[in-house]
């Protein structure tokens, strides 16, 4: 009996190899033939990207010799509606000889706008130039000053921004 289920599980397990498909002989497989696909052009269209204007990196300033020195303040008004860049003179020991102050505001759109200080109006402390500017943190603010022997020193040149939060 011992026999009768040993040769019957060998039995088994052959009819099981059939089933499976082991036994089967393997068909040499077939080589593709290459074909040759013709290339496929892409059409490239560029789209123009709009680039806006941004004013060139404040550079450096220089500073006044102390009997000439004056101190100009500018600030953004801070209205979405009617942006303007504000200098505000404040004066200094060289308030009486200093016979201009010229203003310069590069928007950033690239507009540049300009203004003066001068001794013919009456260049006085709190006086303002209000110049346009725009709704954007690049604003470039310039202010030189021209010295009683007609040289032009650049005192401020900085980006002013259009709020400030604290």
């Amino acid at each position: 009996m011992n026999m009768k289920m040993i040769m019957g599980g060998i039995a088994f397990l052959i009819l099981l190899l059939f089933v499976a498909g082991c036994t089967q002989p393997t068909a040499p497989q077939a080589t593709p033939v290459p074909t040759t696909v013709p290339p496929t052009t892409v059409p490239v269209t560029t789209t123009a990207v709009p680039t806006t204007f941004v004013p060139a990196t404040p550079g450096p300033t220089q500073t006044l010799s102390a009997n000439w020195a004056v101190t100009v303040q500018v600030q953004s008004n801070g209205q979405s509606i009617n942006p303007q860049v504000v200098f505000t003179f404040n004066g200094g020991m060289g308030m009486n000889l200093i016979p201009e102050i010229d203003v310069q505001v590069t928007r950033s759109d690239g507009t540049v706008e300009t203004g003066k200080f001068t001794q013919g109006d009456n260049m006085q402390m709190g006086q303002t130039v209000s110049l346009p500017g725009t709704t954007g943190n690049n604003d470039r603010a310039e202010v030189w000053v021209i010295t009683p022997q007609g040289d032009r020193v650049k005192i401020i040149d900085k980006y002013v921004p259009f709020r400030s939060y604290n």
